[in-house]
């Protein structure tokens, strides 16, 4: 069963700024930028909407992918703007980011319920008045020892997890474009059994 092909917004969510390129909590600008690649698309100013978007067609159906220029913890502003600038139901938006509370390298799947203690999530839920979008959540493990996690989040992976985040990246993509594809059951099957 295929669902319907009308259009999507994917976001990725990371922080602006060259220092925060490479860090644990920028996975969902990686994987933005991905797709992107992936869809011939390339990402540019959205002044409306405080973001750099890319429009272009993933498995089918027209997509949105949008990187907010704000900070994370600020991202739902953008993300509303860009739902109403683009007219994409809160359904059909996908958001990528990075999760504490799963092994590095591990991708679910979900739609609604709890952000889990993540501010950019709550900030989104709040700014669209519904929790009620999809999810990929990459996981980033937890921070070793008494590290604060508020720190950890904006390290760069360590050396053993550089080596897998091209693939844990290109898997979180191919996460984003089964949820388009097929909807939340068929994907949530096929990628919780590939992950952890």
């Amino acid at each position: 069963m295929t669902m319907v092909a009308g259009p999507a917004l994917v976001v990725g969510l990371g922080n602006p700024g060259p220092e925060y390129a490479e860090t644990r909590h920028n996975v969902g600008f990686a994987v933005a930028e991905l797709l992107a690649t992936r869809a011939g698309a390339r990402f540019s100013s959205h002044k409306r909407s405080n973001s750099d978007v890319a429009q272009g067609r993933l498995v089918g159906r027209p997509v949105t992918l949008a990187k907010p220029r704000t900070y994370m913890n600020v991202s739902g502003g953008p993300v509303a703007g860009l739902v109403n600038y683009f007219s994409v139901p809160a359904e059909e938006v996908v958001v990528v980011h990075d999760d504490l509370d799963l092994a590095f390298g591990v991708i679910r799947l979900k739609r609604g319920g709890g952000e889990g203690g993540h501010n950019g999530l709550r900030s989104i839920s709040r700014s669209l008045g519904t929790k009620d979008y999809l999810r990929v959540r990459f996981g980033i493990g937890r921070p070793p020892g008494r590290q604060d996690p508020a720190d950890y989040v904006l390290k760069r992976f360590a050396g053993a997890e550089r080596k897998e985040l091209e693939f844990a990246v290109d898997l979180a993509a191919d996460a984003a474009e089964a949820l388009l594809q097929d909807g939340l059951e068929p994907a949530q099957n096929r990628f919780h059994a590939l992950s952890g």
